[in-house]
């Protein structure tokens, strides 16, 4: 009798655990994050999941954040999509143009019974990822800037001002050839992204025309610009750089930045987001902003890069208002200054800005504040507002195939990006169906 009590007792139990866990619905999250980012999105998770019962984000890596987009995709396509997929700045028009495949995050917010207000949030960042009537269709998760990143070691050992970063392009192309050839590293110069960095944000930053009609904002139907004469003489100094190997190329994203944080490359032009990996690898770095090159009104405004949170259709009203009370989560002052803090990535809302700021944070830690600085420090002008195509990811792979072949010695600057203006606006053209 009392084996048949201790087992109807153990059942019960184990059927009570059941429907506790079924209880909690499930948010999947594909994301893209790597490295100490990669541990700041367990964390956050797992925080989340602790703070309530009624939930449980569960995030899935699926890759670069290119493989990350197609993986949604083909999961959409197949009408089995996560509730919430990170997308990168570039994929935002992809997102925009797949009507019915996506819901605003504002709505999502709202019918969760969270109030919605954008001034809430940092206003380039709302901006780039809105439609021109200024609904809010992603939640902007990690936004930052491009910077620069120097090793201090080798800027002494090279004898350069360990102090003083280099400000303008030219600088920087000096300061890579006096490293290379002072033996204090073997390579001067690297940068992630050279479409985002060096193309996207050098244009804006130089407020320099990347395409017509504002790059994207004003209208699907872009004739690119970035072949201009700024734009050559600045690709042509890197193919130059990169016949010594003064210039090394890592790769089309963020590869590069291994070659910075082992020592190889005295200088890295990267996002503001990399820094967690520049941190955890222990070296003796400092931060300046990203070079210009010197002219009347220069610098202007760099352009967010990073990526935000899309919201699949179709999801249960179970789920929208899991995902609600996540993004509510997010919208923390506390987390999103921890984010900010730990991981170089710029806080989103202005109270976790302005919460920063009053902590002494900037002034314990020079060049934190750079990114947000360089974003806000002037109101965008039609060239400086963001870059936003139907297919940019494809204009990307046609813009890094040109590139390569240019760095391979294969073709000069002008050539390369003649060729990237010509392929990508034919691009354009078929993906607006004209």
């Amino acid at each position: 009798m009392k084996t048949v009590l201790t087992s109807v007792l153990s059942t019960a139990a184990s059927l009570l655990m059941a429907s506790s866990a079924l209880a909690a619905t499930e948010i999947s999250w594909w994301h893209a994050m790597t490295g100490a980012n990669n541990e700041v999105v367990d964390q956050l998770a797992k925080e989340f999941n602790e703070s309530q019962s009624d939930y449980k984000v569960v995030p899935v890596f699926k890759g670069t954040y290119p493989e990350t987009l197609n993986a949604g995709i083909a999961a959409f396509r197949a009408k089995q999509p996560p509730a919430i997929i990170q997308v990168f700045d570039a994929g935002s028009g992809v997102m925009m143009g797949a009507e019915g495949a996506i819901v605003p995050v504002a709505d999502v917010l709202e019918k969760g019974g969270f109030k919605f207000d954008k001034a809430q949030y940092l206003p380039g960042i709302v901006a780039y990822y809105s439609k021109p009537d200024g609904t809010m269709l992603s939640f902007p998760y990690n936004s930052s800037s491009p910077i620069l990143y120097y090793n201090k070691d080798v800027f002494e050992k090279a004898g350069l001002n360990a102090d003083t970063p280099p400000k303008t392009w030219d600088e920087v192309f000096d300061a890579a050839k006096t490293i290379k050839s002072s033996g204090a590293a073997n390579c001067g110069f690297t940068s992630t992204w050279l479409t985002w960095i060096q193309t996207e944000n050098f244009a804006a930053w130089n407020n320099l025309s990347y395409g017509s009609n504002e790059n994207g904002l004003g209208s699907t139907d872009v004739k690119l610009a970035f072949n201009a004469e700024p734009f050559v003489k600045h690709f042509q100094s890197i193919a130059d750089l990169a016949k010594d190997g003064t210039f090394r190329y890592g790769g089309r994203t963020s590869e590069a930045k291994q070659l910075f944080t082992s020592g190889e490359c005295g200088i890295l032009t990267e996002s503001s987001g990399g820094l967690g990996d520049i941190i955890k690898s222990g070296m003796k770095y400092g931060i300046g902003q990203l070079p210009y090159v010197e002219g009347e009104g220069r610098p202007q405004n760099t352009i967010p890069g990073g990526a935000s949170l899309w919201v699949f259709g179709g999801k249960s009203d179970a789920e929208y208002k899991g995902v609600a009370t996540f993004f509510n989560f997010l919208s923390q002052t506390k987390i999103q200054s921890r984010l900010h803090q730990v991981s170089g990535y710029m806080p989103v809302t202005m109270a976790a800005y302005e919460e920063t700021k009053k902590s002494g944070f900037y002034d314990k830690n020079p060049g934190r504040e750079t990114p947000l600085l360089q974003m806000m420090g002037k109101p965008p002008t039609e060239n400086s507002k963001g870059v936003r195509l139907v297919n940019l990811p494809q204009v990307r792979d046609i813009m890094n195939e040109e590139f390569e072949s240019m760095l391979a010695g294969k073709q000069d600057a002008k050539a390369a990006l003649d060729k990237s203006v010509e392929r990508g606006n034919a691009a354009i053209q078929q993906a607006i169906g004209k």
